[in-house]
């Protein structure tokens, strides 16, 4: 099979130091402003707002959250920490707060990891009136007294505004169309999960290059992790409802092992799909992760309305590194050339097994058809015995006896033991010829 590979580390490379600093959030102006940086990559991207206060199912659409400024100073009025330095140090969509409180009342509002002492933690209460700060063990050691007082400042401000969101729908010959969906709240984190943002505007990059050739269609969207989602499937639905397969982007430029989430429908062909993409690069040492609804937006795209088989594909996954949300996940831990791999093994799914995952059905049923009338025969006959490795005609044969409109190439391919490409190819050939025909949906 025909490996596409593609090299965009210094591109990459680039864009991890240009929107690793903003602050993203579910809402505000850092999340629109990595959409409209996106934007300058895929001019087609299109920025969608949805308002604060919107009821999306079960859910709200939150206010937007803006900080100014944030600090805590010592009984001396020294600044002792600060907002500025780094944007975890406050736990996001923190109530404004302007008092002076003794450390045992501080304490509280403090969040720490004392088994990963360097590290600063990322917290949020999107959903919770609350203010907080966060520091490193380090920190708390150096700067902080128990028998001292403490000034805390968070100058923030809540207001009716909207929820961002990108999409863009790239169409191809079919109108039935795959997911492709990543998050893009998480501020200052770059393997969770700004390599999932970078390496979903390539894919969008590259699907755009080879739209003339695209056999179906590809919703893209760069949503806020939950509420994002939930919003778009709400704004979405009947579309949304139309697609049974997908991909969650994620925590895909760590230096660890490859793996993958599997769907979750553990039987569906594109967990499959993966291992085969992993065979075809020489990815034998990977790990195999379960379903779970502990994880990201795959599990509002599986549930019981809208049931899409997601997947994957991971480079040191959420929950799985020691440095998941905290300041260690920074430009220090992924690596451009990282995404750009995990970026080749997501072009080579989407372009060499979910592509080509066509649904054909045969116009001729009744008994064989006669090939050499369609010049797929060899023109001396008789010499043939049946071997391991079948001939051309036999593999055409074998797709007009399989092809029913609901058994699709790739389940062909694995019944015949011949790669994808292959039968894409014949099949194409037999459309071209009359005998076969696409079914628009399975």
């Amino acid at each position: 099979m025909k490996l596409l590979k593609v090299d965009y580390t210094k591109e990459i490379n680039e864009l991890l130091k240009k929107l690793f600093p903003i602050p993203r959030s579910i809402t505000g102006e850092g999340t629109r402003k990595t959409l409209k940086i996106l934007q300058g990559l895929v001019p087609e991207l299109n920025i969608v707002e949805y308002p604060s206060g919107e009821n999306v199912y079960d859910w709200v659409i939150p206010p937007e959250w803006e900080i100014k400024e944030a600090w805590i100073k010592n009984s001396k009025g020294e600044v002792i920490l600060d907002y500025k330095n780094n944007p975890l140090h406050v736990v996001f969509y923190s109530q404004p707060v302007h008092k002076i409180l003794s450390f045992s009342e501080l304490q509280k509002h403090l969040y720490y990891l004392p088994n990963l002492k360097e590290a600063i933690p990322y917290r949020t209460f999107y959903y919770t009136q609350n203010w907080g700060f966060c520091l490193s063990y380090n920190h708390l050691k150096k700067y902080f007294r128990e028998d001292e007082n403490y000034e805390v400042f968070i100058d923030a401000t809540f207001k009716k505004g909207s929820l961002s969101i990108g999409e863009v729908l790239i169409k191809g010959k079919s109108k039935k169309e795959y997911l492709i969906s990543t998050y893009i709240c998480h501020p200052n984190l770059a393997n969770d999960n700004l390599s999932g943002i970078i390496t979903t505007v390539f894919i969008a990059r590259e699907l755009l290059k080879h739209q003339k050739r695209l056999n179906y269609s590809y919703r893209i969207i760069f949503v806020p992790e939950t509420i994002g989602a939930i919003s778009y499937c709400a704004h979405n639905e009947k579309e949304m409802k139309n697609i049974d397969m997908g991909l969650v982007i994620t925590t895909c430029g760590g230096p660890g092992k490859f793996g993958y989430k599997m769907s979750f429908d553990e039987k569906d062909e594109i967990n499959q799909m993966v291992e085969d993409v992993f065979a075809d690069l020489g990815i034998n040492d990977f790990i195999k992760y379960p379903f779970s609804l502990a994880g990201s937006d795959e599990r509002q795209y599986s549930s019981q309305a809208f049931r899409i088989n997601c997947i994957t594909i991971t480079k040191d996954k959420y929950y799985e590194y020691p440095y998941y949300h905290t300041s260690l996940d920074d430009l220090n831990f992924v690596r451009a050339e990282f995404i750009n791999q995990s970026l080749n093994l997501y072009l080579h799914l989407i372009l060499n097994y979910l592509d080509k995952n066509i649904f054909y059905e045969a116009t001729k049923k009744h008994c064989e058809v006669f090939l050499s009338k369609y010049d797929l025969y060899p023109k001396l006959g008789g010499a043939f015995l049946p071997e391991s490795r079948l001939k051309r005609h036999e593999i055409a044969l074998y797709l007009m006896f399989y092809c029913d409109g609901n058994t699709s190439l790739y389940n062909i391919s694995k019944k015949l033991k011949i790669n994808l490409q292959d039968i894409y190819e014949i099949a194409v050939e037999l459309e071209n010829k009359g005998l076969l025909l696409r079914k628009e949906e399975k």
